[in-house]
């Protein structure tokens, strides 16, 4: 069992689900609350597996969590770029968040093998 709050991609995930939830509560055109509730979700998501894998018995249960966090990431950076085509967030907005996504992408993979290795 591990504790995923010590977990730096956790925390850099986390810090990402609450400014993607402040960020789109200015989604208020008619029509957007479903991307809303599809960007929060996914960003959600991307921590929360963390959160339930650290709490598997074995390496490989485990990584397969850390492998559906990969997929929520992939999810989100799609929300972020549907935000930003529909003019929901600035493209400084976009940049930065979309940036932020990739980078904890990558270090929840680069995670992911090192959980496999110590099998």
């Amino acid at each position: 069992m591990r504790d995923f709050k010590q977990i730096k991609a956790w925390q850099r995930a986390h810090a990402l689900a609450i400014a993607l939830h402040k960020l789109s509560s200015g989604f208020t055109r008619a029509g957007h609350s479903r991307l809303r509730a599809q960007l929060t979700t996914a960003a959600e998501s991307i921590e929360q597996n963390i959160v339930s894998g650290s709490g598997t018995k074995s390496s490989r249960d485990f990584a397969r969590y850390l492998d559906m966090s990969i997929k929520s990431a992939n999810e989100t950076e799609g929300h972020l770029l549907s935000s930003r085509d529909l003019s929901l967030v600035s493209p400084d907005e976009w940049q930065k968040y979309s940036t932020e996504t990739i980078e904890i992408r990558k270090m929840i993979y680069t995670y992911r093998q090192r959980v496999l290795q110590d099998e």
